[in-house]
């Protein structure tokens, strides 16, 4: 899934290609990829971009004040075409969810894998129409997201870090992979209270929380759309590579499974050498 580094590489990747161009064709391949009806899609064609913004994990494209949002889900893409074919998308099977088409010949294409159909585009007036949109927490990378304004979302959480860091409502654009990588930097438990937190471990994962955003986002800068996964794969430590050896202490990455997805963590570093309870692996071994 797409995070706030990769959706901010792709903010200013849309803005340098988008901005000044007219919108001349909405394409929509997959009806299922529409969550909003009023206005119409089409009511997007026509008019010039003005402003490409992230907020989250969603990408707001302004035209003459009518918003293009989408949220990319877990299996969504966007792809840039310096030439779109000349023929029409096709409905199908395939991936092809919906087309932008520019006056300059160019524009990108929304694809989404698999069979979950969770991508979603939406035409409004104000994003705040939006409810994924309405109920987002504080950006981290936000000028005034300082460590009292972290300190202050985490006081009263009865949860476990990984869960709260990956709340959209509580803080913007951090998803699984990401959590796991603040985690890890932070060296801290996954399964930790966020509520328990002393002085010093909020210092630390603030830290953290900031430097592994901002790094990410560094190595994102200037990529084509087409080299931002990649990009994201290439740049973590611990997320995805259970099994390996962790790079700051050659401890094997563990992980734990849950119905829908997984985290990883490295023991030594993050919970005292004692590896978590993997409570679905521990139901399939019985």
């Amino acid at each position: 899934m797409p995070e706030l580094p990769e959706v901010e590489a792709l903010k200013d990747f849309l803005a340098d290609h988008l901005v000044g161009r007219e919108v001349v064709r909405v394409l929509p391949v997959a009806i299922s990829v529409l969550k909003t009806y009023d206005p119409p899609v089409t009511a997007f064609e026509g008019r010039e971009v003005t402003a490409v913004r992230r907020r989250g994990k969603f990408l707001d494209i302004e035209a003459d004040g009518l918003h293009f949002v989408t949220h990319l889900a877990r299996a969504g893409w966007l792809h840039w075409k310096d030439t779109l074919p000349d023929a029409p998308p096709r409905p199908g099977k395939g991936p092809l969810a919906l087309r932008v088409a520019l006056d300059t010949g160019e524009g990108f294409d929304l694809t989404e894998a698999g069979t979950q159909k969770r991508l979603a585009v939406y035409v409004v007036r104000d994003p705040a129409e939006i409810p994924g949109v309405a109920r987002l927490g504080p950006d981290p990378l936000a000028a005034d997201f300082d460590e009292a304004r972290l300190a202050g979302l985490l006081a009263d959480e009865r949860r476990q870090l990984k869960g709260a860091l990956r709340d959209q409502s509580l803080i913007a654009g951090v998803g699984n992979a990401y959590s796991d990588e603040i985690l890890h930097a932070a060296k801290m438990s996954p399964f930790k209270l966020a509520s328990s937190l002393t002085p010093e471990e909020t210092r630390r994962l603030y830290e953290a929380l900031r430097s592994t955003l901002t790094e990410a986002v560094e190595r994102s800068h200037g990529l084509a759309a087409g080299r931002l996964k990649a990009e994201k794969k290439s740049g973590l430590r611990v997320h995805g590579r259970a099994g390996e050896a962790c790079p700051v202490c050659g401890d094997t990455i563990r992980e734990v499974s849950f119905s829908d997805s997984s985290l990883q963590y490295c023991p030594t570093c993050q919970t005292g050498g004692k590896p978590l309870a993997d409570r679905r692996m521990s139901r399939l071994l019985k």
